[in-house]
């Protein structure tokens, strides 16, 4: 729920009320010995404020993406799955023995 600034008219009394985007506009100043007109004035607003463990970009993903990267996850798994064939690798010829040792 938003915070509003307001401010009478009348003595200058500063205030702050939380409440609804919905709810109407107040009118009277909550000082006891002044009934002055208030106005709302023009807030800043607060700042962008992120609570929990963290927001990711996939975390509002459409489900046709995630369906689409869970196929292409699972085809990509079982590709790598399958070893593919090794070839031995070339061997070095042991040095020859002279003749007759």
């Amino acid at each position: 729920m938003p915070t509003y600034e307001y401010e009478c008219q009348t003595c200058g009394h500063p205030f702050e009320v939380r409440q609804s985007m919905k709810d109407p506009h107040l009118t009277d100043c909550p000082q006891p010995e002044c009934p002055g007109p208030v106005k709302r004035k023009i807030g800043l607003g607060s700042g962008l404020i992120f609570k929990g463990s963290g927001f990711y970009i996939t975390d509002y993903r459409s489900d046709k993406y995630k369906a689409a990267a869970k196929q292409d996850a699972a085809s990509s798994s079982s590709s790598t799955s399958t070893p593919a064939p090794s070839t031995p690798a070339p061997s070095t010829p042991a040095p020859a023995k002279p003749a007759g040792s």
